[in-house]
């Protein structure tokens, strides 16, 4: 399996951005998958997740009421709308997506592949 995040970029405080991971290599129907994001130094932090079927999400605190996450399995793609961003969003996201929780965590121990990221920066 191969996960590929895109979309990211520099953005001033208040904008929007749209993150794309594109999943190969497997089954995507088989997966429930999540985009974390990680600082230089920090841990990496759960941002959000979605069932196989795109039925059950979970947010972190942090993005919930801003962030959206869908997917389209006709496409093998899973997005992060991201709405009214803020300097502390700054980081790398990354995709990931595990085969054994379907309906998705927030565990990153729980997922089996990852993305190599894409970068977000929101100035203020």
């Amino acid at each position: 399996v191969q996960l590929q995040a895109s979309g990211g970029g520099l953005v001033q405080a208040g904008d929007s951005l749209r993150l794309s991971c594109t999943f190969s290599g497997g089954t995507f129907v088989n997966y429930g998958m999540g985009w974390f994001r990680q600082d230089p130094g920090k841990e990496r932090e759960f941002v959000s997740s979605i069932s196989w079927n795109g039925g059950r999400t979970n947010y972190a605190d942090s993005v919930k009421g801003r962030f959206i996450i869908s997917r389209n399995n006709a496409k093998n793609t899973v997005y992060l709308q991201m709405n009214s961003l803020r300097p502390d969003d700054t980081a790398v996201y990354l995709c990931a997506a595990s085969r054994r929780y379907l309906f998705g965590t927030q565990y990153s121990g729980h997922y089996d592949y990852w993305g190599q990221g894409t970068q977000v920066t929101v100035s203020s």
